[in-house]
């Protein structure tokens, strides 16, 4: 189809040949993927520094990300519906502003302090990368041929890995580093004063990652993207009675997929510090066990950029069905081991771990069309499984934390079963609707 001028961009169908701008489009796409990657990440350091300013609990720390899991649950349905009013590159244009104003927010929870108002400003920042997600998700998956879906995603979702990885350094120097209570030994009391200083080192990695985001919305509204084509666009009320997102059996077993898939990567990235500190294991401090981190973040990111070229190639289910064996061999190897095996092995997870979201996501909106929108909000809402990783400390506390790793081996079966049988298109949007 020759390229045409709209107000979403180029007009590109799945499947035809991709025009010059594709894949500058896809590039500055995979700096939505960084962005959202880095800022999430970014509360792996949060967590430390704001238990030690306000004080908290256990329990209240955990909601910290509990509310932010949440947030995908609230914002995916709206997100979906945002985007059949307005389009994909002013969504995504969207997104990026609610992220900003989350991260001023921020800045006012820093200055106040106030862990209500930090708890509230979380939230809007992960209501905005939700948008990102249920938009650049589909976007990438459809603009360009269906049969390499999987590889473009994984691609950019790369980039997402990137991210995960650089942002402990950033929130370690300009937020830790610039604390009190991130350079004096754990139990050290501070004292009001103190927490005050602490609570304000939030501002200036806030500020600048606010900055960053409006340059990045504005890049975005002023690029040609190319739109997703009629092949996607949203049907007419009147004909929706032939379409009907319960048909699509890769959809409904890919929700679960998705939710699943998010209690092992959370689960695992959570508890790994705790994990590999055990005098069992390896022995650790805490802030060595930390820098391991970054190799279980590294393999992601190198199995993203491995699974791309290998998808080039291998059907993504296959691809899919072979990381999910290795995922759930190295889980074992993590509970019924000791010393460096175990440790390492549990590195080993985030390589296998690597592919699992995009493919998944990609399999779940395949054969959708029309429906992809809303079967996108779907998949995305599933995120809200990460704040179930809950579950895993529940068992943690009960049979030991190296026993409670037995979860994540079962959600790998699970993934498993999807790559076998539930990822399989069974009523493809562009074939004659299935009765009854």
């Amino acid at each position: 189809m020759p390229v045409s001028t709209a107000s979403e961009g180029a007009t590109i169908t799945p499947g035809a040949t991709q025009p010059t701008s594709y894949t500058a489009a896809l590039m500055l796409l995979a700096s939505l993927f960084f962005m959202w990657g880095f800022i999430t990440v970014i509360n792996g350091t949060l967590l430390p520094h704001l238990r030690s300013v306000f004080d908290l609990t256990y329990t209240q720390t955990a909601l910290i990300e509990f509310v932010w899991f949440i947030a995908y649950f609230f914002a995916s349905i709206p997100s979906a519906k945002l985007i059949e009013r307005i389009g994909y590159q002013k969504s995504l244009v969207t997104g990026l502003l609610i992220m900003a104003a989350g991260a001023l927010g921020m800045t006012l929870a820093a200055s106040i302090p106030s862990y209500g108002v930090t708890l509230a400003m979380l939230f809007v920042i992960a209501s905005g990368i939700t948008l990102l997600q249920v938009a650049a998700n589909p976007y990438v998956a459809v603009v360009g041929p269906p049969e390499t879906a999987s590889s473009r995603l994984n691609l950019v979702q790369a980039l997402n890995s990137a991210g995960t990885m650089l942002a402990p350094s950033f929130g370690a120097y300009l937020i830790l580093g610039r604390s009190v209570s991130g350079t004096v030994k754990s139990g050290t009391v501070l004292t009001p004063a103190q927490r005050l200083a602490d609570a304000h080192s939030v501002v200036l990695p806030y500020v600048i990652v606010a900055v960053i985001l409006v340059i990045l919305a504005v890049v975005i509204a002023r690029f040609p993207l190319p739109a997703m084509g009629s092949a996607t666009s949203r049907v007419a009320k009147a004909e929706r009675g032939n379409h009907s997102l319960w048909r699509h059996r890769n959809l409904m077993f890919g929700i679960p997929a998705i939710a699943i898939y998010l209690i092992a990567e959370i689960g695992v990235a959570s508890l790994f510090v705790n994990f590999v500190s055990q005098p069992n294991i390896a022995d650790l401090t805490h802030e060595q066990a930390g820098r391991y981190l970054t190799f279980l973040w590294g393999g992601m990111m190198v199995g993203r950029f491995a699974g791309s070229a290998i998808m080039q190639k291998v059907r993504a289910e296959a691809v899919l069905a072979a990381f999910a064996i290795g995922a759930f061999v190295v889980m074992l190897v993590t509970v019924f081991s000791s010393g460096p095996a175990a440790m390492w092995s549990l590195i080993l997870v985030g390589l296998f771990h690597s592919i699992m979201f995009p493919t998944i996501f990609t399999l779940g909106i395949k054969g959708l069309g029309p429906l992809t929108e809303e079967g996108s909000g779907l998949l995305i809402m599933a995120i809200a499984g990460g704040a179930l990783f809950l579950l895993q400390g529940r068992l943690a506390d009960m049979f030991g934390l190296q026993n409670s790793f037995l979860l994540t081996a079962a959600c790998e079966l699970y993934i498993l079963f999807y790559a076998l049988w539930g990822a399989k298109v069974t009523a493809p949007l562009d074939a004659p609707p299935i009765d009854g």
